[in-house]
């Protein structure tokens, strides 16, 4: 298949089918020889971001990167993506909201101290979703790929290898690793984790919406968004109406 691939000729069951027998990198592969240059990637440089990172940029080395930048995320993960975007050599995208921290502060007041999820979820349109989209389109990007696993939400239990979340096709190469396949991999490529892990976080994106994990935390993600969701809306489909009521009532 070419890197000039229809939407139309891409059939996701039977694809899904086929992808499923290859390994991460062999999907890394296909994902470059099938989208060409309309394929990039995303990192949150996250507890365990140098996994997908070095994985793909074996593949692909000037892949582009996306980072969302929220403005309000903890020093060590700036200090990290430093160390990792040098280290790997990323083609680094950093993208960020038009609203400033400031100003949507002064218009919505400090939107994840509310305990409400339409607060958060005006909160991620603002400085995750948004600047995504931006991002997406500028790059001319007809598919991304992701680092997520079936084992972290419940939305990602029914993802396949290869998705479609509104108008792109998403990838997933490391969908069914667990955490050993995660450790085994940084080890061999003697890779790090972000930082924070030794402080207890298993998983880590805004300062004011991450904590360490307890013993009487059920799973990871109650540790995010003070448990009130899983999901961040960076890689859950949304509908035109949804994104043009948070347009319009927040930028």
């Amino acid at each position: 298949m070419s890197n000039a691939v229809l939407e139309s000729e891409l059939d996701l069951e039977a694809l899904n089918q086929t992808l499923d027998g290859m390994d991460a990198a062999e999907l890394v592969s296909w994902g470059a020889e099938t989208f060409g240059e309309s394929l990039v990637m995303s990192t949150s440089f996250g507890i365990q971001s140098a996994v997908m990172l070095h994985l793909v940029t074996q593949v692909m080395p000037t892949v582009p990167v996306i980072w969302v930048d929220t403005g309000y995320l903890p020093a060590e993960t700036y200090r990290f993506a430093d160390e990792l975007t040098q280290r790997l050599n990323l083609n680094l995208k950093v993208y960020q909201s038009s609203m400033s921290p400031a100003r949507m502060e002064a218009l919505h007041g400090r939107l994840w101290d509310q305990d409400n999820v339409e607060a958060l979820n005006r909160y991620d349109y603002i400085r995750k979703v948004e600047p995504m989209q931006r991002a997406l389109k500028e790059l001319g990007a007809k598919a991304w790929l992701a680092g997520l696993r079936a084992n972290q939400t419940s939305h990602r239990q029914t993802l396949g290898r290869i998705a479609q979340q509104n108008d792109i096709y998403k990838l997933h190469p490391i969908l069914s690793w667990h955490s050993r396949d995660v450790y085994k991999y940084l080890t061999t490529f003697d890779l790090p984790y972000h930082p924070l892990f030794d402080q207890g976080y298993v998983t880590v994106g805004d300062w004011h919406s991450s904590r360490p994990m307890t013993a009487a935390d059920g799973d990871e993600r109650t540790t995010r968004f003070k448990g009130l969701k899983q999901e961040c809306g960076l890689h859950l489909p949304q509908t035109q109406g949804e994104a043009d009521s948070l347009n319009s009532s927040s930028l």
